[in-house]
């Protein structure tokens, strides 16, 4: 009976989804003028693609957004590795990830806008693209792709998996349990995040068989090499930052610029020579946060204007994609974002102990509550989690003080790194290999 609802409600979004499918052109059109879609490649958010496919097997990755695509590229360099003859299609759907991760990708692989679920786009992709499996990233769980994929005998694994309280609450409503059980059945492989996610996808009637564990693949993204370009700039800010104070607030939402202004002033009353860094979570409110700055009387540069930072610099602000990596090997404190302020959920800070930076990070962690507790499990000193600006202020003033404790727990925060990240990818890999590509024979 449960199956049966199940179709039926699937019946009832895509009929919906197609009726809807002039409007979602519409939207994607006006953000395409706003700036928000890609001006030349927008019309792949439809299914038409702008590259022609070589002939060969085809594996499709699919990740959201930023955070999650840089997740996925250690998979896809191991895919590679493994079967050097395999086409790689690489999605996202946001412009800003397009642009950081179009650079990050092994040149082989093939990378577009993903499409929208609607049928027809859905339909126009996969036709042509014809992948054998499709790897989806952390919780994108779309009826139509989903589904669609499945009828044609196509494997589909979800890497990652997250499932949000909010999510589940959600998917468990008695009108929606249906659809997603029946989404579910149609997955070979789901990499849960954690005990909890597992749990709650096994409640939402999630083969058991499917759920496995593997680690998260948010600590490869520690393990990303860097351009020459990028060793480059980092050679050239560490001159210009030497003997100098140095501090960076990451990954920072416009509700916290006022906590790290507030913590600026506090520390540059005890160490007169500080430099600032704050990188904001988006790129756009960058200017704005330099014009409020400059309107207080305070020394600010944006970098996207100015790559230098002169003598008189006292807050650098950051407004670039895909410099957080390059920047976590300048700084050797990194307070990460997303943390001080309620309804945030925390970002990923193994990278910037994978750059050896002392870490930081406020109280409300979110999903990332389990990579705190795995890395203070292995050294309680690899990450400092603060209750708010007072305790962020005392804690960046004794490491800012003491060069012997800042080393002490920099030290610390890439041991722990190193051990937690550890055979995630190839873990990862293993399952998706023995689930969904059949030892070769999907690939031969």
């Amino acid at each position: 009976m449960s199956a049966k609802w199940g179709w039926a409600l699937y019946d009832i979004y895509r009929a919906a989804s197609r009726a809807i499918a002039p409007f979602v052109y519409l939207h994607i059109h006006w953000r395409r003028l706003r700036g928000l879609e890609h001006r030349s490649r927008w019309m792949e958010r439809f299914g038409r693609p702008t590259t022609p496919r070589p002939p060969g097997s085809l594996i499709w990755f699919h990740a959201v957004s930023l955070g999650e695509g840089l997740a996925a590229i250690p998979v896809i360099k191991h895919c590679l590795q493994e079967y050097p003859n395999v086409l790689v299609l690489m999605t996202t759907t946001t412009v800003s990830a397009f642009e950081v991760i179009k650079d990050k990708l092994p040149n082989s692989v093939i990378y577009q806008f993903a499409p929208v679920d609607t049928p027809m786009a859905m339909e126009n992709f996969l036709v042509y693209w014809s992948p054998v499996a499709v790897i989806l990233m952390e919780s994108e769980l779309w009826p139509n792709l989903i589904i669609s994929a499945s009828r044609k005998g196509i494997a589909v694994a979800l890497l990652n998996a997250r499932m949000s309280y909010k999510s589940f609450k959600r998917w468990s409503l008695r009108i929606s349990l249906p659809l997603i059980a029946l989404m579910l059945s149609k997955f070979s492989l789901i990499v849960a995040l954690s005990t909890t996610e597992a749990v709650r996808y096994q409640l939402l009637n999630a083969p058991p068989f499917i759920i496995n564990f593997a680690g998260d693949l948010k600590y490869a993204v520690g393990g990303l090499q860097l351009s020459q370009r990028e060793n480059k700039n980092i050679e050239g800010l560490k001159l210009q930052l030497k003997d100098r104070s140095v501090w960076m607030a990451a990954s920072i939402h416009s509700g916290e610029t006022e906590v790290m202004i507030s913590v600026h002033n506090e520390l540059a009353r005890a160490f007169p020579n500080l430099v600032t860094i704050l990188v904001t979570r988006h790129p756009r409110h960058g200017q704005q946060l330099v014009e409020a700055l400059l309107e207080r009387g305070m020394h600010a540069a944006l970098r996207s204007r100015c790559k230098m930072v002169s003598p008189c610099v006292n807050v650098y602000v950051v407004d670039t994609l895909g410099e957080l990596g390059m920047l976590y090997r300048v700084s050797p404190i990194a307070v990460i974002g997303g943390s001080f302020q309620s309804g945030l959920s925390g970002h990923n800070f193994s990278e910037a102990a994978a750059a050896g930076c002392a870490v930081l990070t406020g109280p409300h962690v979110g999903h990332f509550s389990r990579m705190l507790a795995e890395m203070k499990q292995v050294d309680y000193q690899s990450v400092i989690q603060v209750e708010g600006k007072l305790e962020l202020v005392k804690s960046l003033k004794q490491l800012l003080s003491s060069t012997e404790l800042l080393k002490s727990h920099q030290k610390s925060a890439k041991l722990a790194f190193s051990t937690v990240s550890n055979g995630v990818v190839q873990n990862v890999w293993n399952l998706v290999d023995a689930q969904c590509l059949q030892s070769r024979q999907a690939l031969g």
